[in-house]
């Protein structure tokens, strides 16, 4: 059985260029400071359909789990179990998750907002290149 790949939130369009900015002036992480950077609410508009704003506004369901409350590894985890890789390269949390976590876990859910399109696989990946190569390496030495 083979496990779908996480989608990886930094692959999406100007997710990794904000988490740039992010790391040279970290006042674009802390959610007080939304206002002062109106990009964040512009990138969560195009990727999600929702901004910050209009994402805590959305009225949630009965069993909603508050995912976007938790923060550090936690939040990785449960976005994880969503399909979704909230990480950087080093495998920490991306420093706007604090932005990102309420429109993507509605747009996730299906509450309100949309994912980004994400292309399907045309055919599964297999490793027969792999044997040919083996192959090809083999019959060069003869």
């Amino acid at each position: 059985m083979t496990q779908t790949p996480l989608r990886r939130l930094i692959d999406l369009p100007g997710v990794d260029d904000l988490e740039l900015k992010a790391l040279m002036k970290p006042r674009y992480a802390d959610p007080d400071a939304r206002d002062e950077f109106p990009e964040i609410d512009a990138l969560t508009q195009a990727l999600f359909g929702l901004t910050v704003e209009t994402a805590e506004a959305v009225e949630r369901p009965g069993d909603w789990d508050d995912i976007h409350r938790l923060s550090g590894a936690d939040l990785a985890e449960a976005f994880e179990a969503l399909g979704w890789d909230v990480t950087d390269k080093r495998r920490k949390p991306l420093r706007l998750m604090a932005h990102y976590a309420l429109p993507l876990a509605l747009a996730i859910r299906g509450v309100a907002g949309e994912l980004p399109f994400h292309a399907e696989a045309d055919h599964p990946t297999t490793d027969w290149g792999a044997g040919l190569a083996a192959d090809a390496a083999r019959f060069r030495k003869r």
